[in-house]
């Protein structure tokens, strides 16, 4: 036993890390790369290993080896031997998969019984008597490669796999349709063996331009270069993955840096119009591309050019339930070189799909955050690519590259008026009951008095909730239902400052750039949902003058569901190195009760 290791590590993939002590935070660190975190109570937090964990940390560089000499630093007891077996085990089927250009120029040879049997099983009679199916056809097909012939012999056993033209080549090979690239990968994560795809990448057409030659002069940061540099990857062998960095990190000058070492035509699909607007300003800004040549696809307008920049509702929208996607064509409808994929979290099912059929285009995933609250981590590893770049909140911060953030949770008390109806509410009505505490507006204006003259942004859910706030506050509130050049005009007296303070809906949870806003005060949010979260308190990251401070309120009613799913919105950013202050809020005396909170005095998270 050693007692100043801060880790409990169990045989079923659980580990155990005691905060408070000497080495807690550089575990903390340690483990971000190949666990995620699940609860996070103030004594100790819990961390669980996942395959897509260690598989995002062996296209890191990690190796199992790697990841167990972390774990023997940090483990307080010996580690169960059958878990470092299970470790190894788990990390090298990541590369014992690999897809690739066929041999001899895209040219296989098969036996003819072989290519007659995947045809009976394929094709029906009449394509086979016009020849109109080509998928039997060795020309141009890629190459699946297995470390050993027992592996690709369960691999052949599977009636998905053989469903999606797998034939086999040689001893440890088969041959795919080049069409099933995306379905393969997906499919071969999903049984539990990842595939490293080695099959190149169409060029796409050229478009010459240069970074740093607009209206603003661009420099580069270091992380910034390391990040396109990863997304490259050794030997050039880069060209689909996600690089993960904070808010305010400069994402969007990442994708330009990529952008100007491919010299090609690119879509850049985002989360909403006025993103797509901000994407195009900052091309016009920092790029020499002509106007003429960058263009906006969304619902306002229809714009396909060499850079065109389009949102993921477009992408998505269809006439009726059951009708097509009109819009997604927009994926090939010229020769892309490079498809940015901003918010990679955010995207929507159908844009899975569609991907999986465009593997042969670069993809870059750009995001904060790698968590979806629907699963599909899966699906943005095996489509988009594995993460290629993992840049720490609080090295950025601790470089100064982003604000320091105090995060307080404001519980404020459950009135038994407020207990009565949340006792007669059922399900998730319990939350909104709760969420929409009358007393929230009290603590609110206590916080804008205590704060008087920073910027101020005031994010919830509930838009009775936020009309009345606005109400009462005298404070303009954005929705989803007002125009963009409505939108856009409050957002812009905000960042200048002709106003302090903007009420604001879900709308403002992704690619809003407000850089001088320093308060963030969540009235209420997505029920548990860490990626909002994160989003949300993103929006007071960027560097501030003078000290460099800012300040985000999560408030909370106290002995009610929205307590709990407060503990699991926050898990992202814990994980982070983010620690919440846990303070009642009394409105009898509102600003004497937060007179500590600046010097990090309170209650640490109990969640």
């Amino acid at each position: 036993m050693n007692p100043e290791h801060p880790c409990i590590v169990q045989r079923d993939f659980t580990i155990l890390l005691e905060m408070g002590l000497p080495r807690s935070d550089f575990a903390r660190s340690q483990l971000q790369v190949y666990a995620e975190l699940v609860k996070s109570p103030s004594a100790f937090h819990t961390y669980h290993i996942t395959p897509l964990s260690l598989w995002n940390a062996a296209a890191l560089g990690w190796s199992a080896k790697d990841i167990q000499d972390s774990l023997h630093s940090l483990s307080r007891w010996d580690i169960p031997r059958d878990l470092l077996k299970d470790i190894e085990q788990l990390v090298s089927r990541y590369g014992t998969l690999t897809l690739s250009r066929a041999r001899a120029e895209g040219v296989q040879t098969c036996s003819t019984d072989t290519v007659s049997a995947y045809r009976v099983e394929h094709e029906t009679s009449e394509n086979m008597e016009k020849g109109t199916v080509s998928s039997y056809t060795m020309v141009d097909r890629l190459t699946l490669t297995a470390n050993t012939p027992a592996l690709l012999e369960e691999l052949l056993s599977k009636q998905e796999l053989r469903q999606l033209g797998m034939i086999r080549t040689g001893e440890v090979s088969a041959s795919v349709p080049p069409e099933n690239r995306g379905l393969l990968k997906q499919e071969c994560t999903r049984l539990g063996y990842p595939v490293v795809d080695t099959a190149g990448y169409l060029e796409g057409n050229q478009l010459r331009f240069s970074l740093g030659q607009g209206q603003a002069q661009v420099q580069l940061r270091d992380y910034q270069v390391e990040a396109a540099d990863a997304f490259e990857g050794a030997d050039g062998l880069g060209g689909s993955g996600v690089l993960v960095l904070p808010c305010g990190a400069g994402k969007t000058v990442i994708g330009m840096a990529v952008m100007d070492r491919l010299q090609c035509e690119v879509l850049i699909l985002t989360s909403n119009t006025t993103s797509v607007r901000q994407w195009i300003e900052e091309l016009k800004q920092k790029t020499d591309i002509p106007d003429d040549s960058i263009g906006e696809y969304s619902g306002q307008k229809k714009e396909v050019r060499p850079i065109t920049v389009a949102t993921y509702q477009i992408l998505t929208h269809r006439r009726s339930k059951d009708g097509d996607f009109d819009h997604m064509k927009l994926l090939s409808e010229r020769k892309w070189g490079l498809i940015v994929y901003d918010e990679v979290h955010l995207l929507p099912a159908p844009v899975f799909r569609a991907t999986a059929d465009i593997q042969a285009t670069r993809r870059l995933g750009l995001t904060a955050t790698l968590v979806r609250e629907d699963g599909c981590e899966r699906d943005v590893f095996s489509l988009i690519g594995p993460k290629r770049y993992d840049m720490p909140w609080k090295e950025l911060e601790r470089q100064g590259w982003i604000a320091q953030v105090d995060c307080v949770e404001l519980r404020l008390p459950m009135t038994a008026e407020l207990l009565e109806r949340s006792m007669r509410a059922e399900g998730r009505q319990q939350y909104r009951v709760a969420a929409e505490n009358p007393a929230k507006l009290e603590a609110v204006r206590s916080l804008m008095q205590r704060h008087s003259g920073l910027p101020t942004l005031i994010i919830g859910q509930y838009l009775d909730q936020l009309r009345t706030l606005a109400r009462e506050l005298g404070v303009p509130l954005i929705t989803g239902a007002m125009s963009q050049s409505e939108r856009v005009r409050w957002f812009d007296a905000f960042r200048k400052g002709t106003i302090r303070t903007l009420l604001v809906s879900k709308v403002a949870n992704f690619a809003v750039d407000l850089p001088d806003a320093a308060i963030a005060i969540e009235v209420s949010g997505s029920f548990g949902s860490r990626q909002e979260e994160a989003q949300r308190l993103g929006r007071i990251l960027r560097p501030k003058p003078g000290e460099n401070k800012a300040y985000f309120y999560a408030l909370v009613t106290e002995n009610s569901r929205e307590t709990d799913f407060a503990a699991r919105r926050q898990l992202f950013l814990i994980e982070q190195g983010y620690e919440y202050a846990v303070r009642r809020f009394s409105p009898t005396e509102a600003m004497g009760s937060l007179d500590d909170e600046a010097e990090g005095g309170g209650k640490k998270k109990e969640a």
